[in-house]
């Protein structure tokens, strides 16, 4: 089947075309997106502006033209953090429902780390052993971990690169004080929940999903994307360290400048690699590896998951 998904995040908009069956590996076959950056559109009171409703609803139309375009049989749209934890919330999803007749599903932060983990899983197999997962999305940071589909932890924490970039930094570069405080308070956030999640047994691999996490290795000197999906990337503790510094004494344009790294987000990478280094610091993890697939495609893969496989469908 030709199934079309639409992931509303934080930063960016994404329709994602695949070609897929329920035992197969999804195929794309077309994609489009848009760097909306929606918590930019958050007003002081934390509701999506009018502007940031009305651009919404513009891409949701040009994505289901685009589907419809692709023969697409089967539309699923959802959204993170960004409209979760609007106050506006509800009104966002009924006007772009009625403006475009389509119903978008809010996930939770746990729900977030479940289905990333799920994809997490898929790319590497039951071979791996206990899986610890991060992903640093625009509003949150999702950690989860686990030996199944389904992690035994996961964890949501409102520590995406946006929101803390929005949040705590009033200069470019940042002030000596502001990397500071944020580097504080980021360990301190992720701190609670390693007791939770170590309890259960010691990783057996550690991966890191995102876009930040994937400009964060690409400027650490791993492969570029154009090397394909299958290239082994990778990013050491000592690297994240690094430029963990380097990043928040630059401003965005030299960032943008960098190796891997897209303008549109490079404002926001150095609250993320000060995540990153977090989590990898106070989980003592030495290395994580890249994975290319992450939640969008966790999403995909739970419905297909709901598909008869071939062998099911009735014979002609």
């Amino acid at each position: 089947m030709r199934l079309g998904v639409l992931d509303i995040g934080s930063n960016t908009v994404h329709l994602l075309v695949v070609d897929a069956h329920r035992g197969a590996c999804p195929i794309p076959a077309y994609s489009h997106k848009e760097e909306l950056r929606l918590t930019e559109h958050l007003d002081a009171d934390n509701e999506l502006s009018a502007e940031g409703i009305d651009r919404l609803g513009a891409f949701v139309e040009e994505a289901l033209r685009l589907a419809e375009d692709k023969g697409v049989e089967d539309f699923l749209a959802f959204a993170t953090s960004a409209v979760r934890e609007s106050a506006n919330g509800d009104q966002v999803l009924q006007e772009v429902d009625e403006r475009c007749g389509v119903d978008i599903e809010v996930l939770s932060g746990q729900d977030e780390a479940r289905l990333t983990f799920l994809a997490v899983r898929r790319w590497y197999g039951w071979s791996s052993g206990r899986l610890l997962a991060f992903d640093i999305g625009g509003g949150s940071l999702e950690i989860a971990a686990g030996v199944d589909e389904e992690p035994d932890v996961a964890v949501s924490l409102p520590l995406g690169a946006g929101r803390l970039t929005r949040d705590w930094f009033s200069s470019d570069p940042p002030s000596a004080d502001e990397v500071r405080k944020l580097r504080k308070h980021v360990r301190t956030e992720i701190a609670r929940t390693v007791g939770d999640i170590v309890r259960y047994g010691v990783p057996t691999r550690a991966v890191a999903t995102s876009k930040t996490f994937k400009q964060l290795a690409r400027i650490a000197g791993a492969a570029p994307s154009s090397e394909g999906l299958y290239v082994s990337r990778s990013l050491s503790r000592q690297d994240m360290a690094d430029w963990a510094v380097k990043l928040t004494t630059m401003d965005s344009a030299a960032r943008g400048e960098l190796q891997g790294v897209s303008p549109g987000r490079a404002a926001q990478l150095a609250a993320g690699a000060l995540v990153g280094h977090a989590a990898m610091d106070l989980f003592e993890v030495d290395r994580l590896e890249v994975c290319p697939w992450a939640l969008r495609e966790g999403v995909i893969l739970r419905r297909l998951d709901l598909l008869p496989s071939r062998g099911d469908l009735p014979s002609r």
